[in-house]
């Protein structure tokens, strides 16, 4: 089961169904975005905030009320140009990932979000030191080396009480 947040335009959504063999019916993938995506075979897409208060709910609905081994975010706020500015509001997007995975993550489940260079936050850090086993920046292979795109990956989650 994974749950991909900032789907749009939607390869992450396709990568993850491929993955858990969704179409087979052997995974799920519940995708969502203020934007709407393309039908990907095996996705249940939902057009909502997640930082909106029935996200989870939504969220957990759409999962038959099951739990994630998987919350991905790909969320990133528009750009005003102001680098400090921009920074924190791609934390709070992964703090608002955060906040789903705890509720809707399984134990043992993963946590991965974009957070942009300079890495995530503190706070950010702690809650996931607190509620994961490993916590660990990353950046993909097929991000641009000039890019300011990295990713925070934390791996083992404790469960809801953390």
């Amino acid at each position: 089961m994974v749950i991909d947040l900032g789907a749009a335009p939607g390869g992450w959504s396709q990568v993850a169904a491929d993955r858990v063999k969704a179409v087979d019916g052997k995974g799920r993938v519940v995708a969502a975005d203020l934007t709407d995506i393309e039908p990907v075979p095996g996705v249940t897409f939902l057009h909502v905030d997640i930082t909106d208060a029935e996200a989870p709910g939504l969220l957990r609905d759409a999962l038959d009320g099951a739990h994630a081994d998987l919350v991905l975010s790909d969320m990133a706020a528009s750009s005003t140009g102001h680098r400090q500015t921009d920074h924190l509001r791609v934390i709070a997007l992964a703090e608002a990932a955060l906040d789903i995975a705890e509720d809707l993550l399984k134990p043992g489940g993963v946590y991965l979000a974009k957070v942009l260079q300079g890495g995530a936050g503190q706070d950010l850090v702690t809650r996931l030191k607190q509620g994961f086993a490993k916590v660990q920046h990353i950046k993909p292979k097929a991000s641009r080396q000039d890019s300011a795109e990295v990713y925070v990956l934390a791996t083992g989650f404790r469960g809801a009480s953390g």
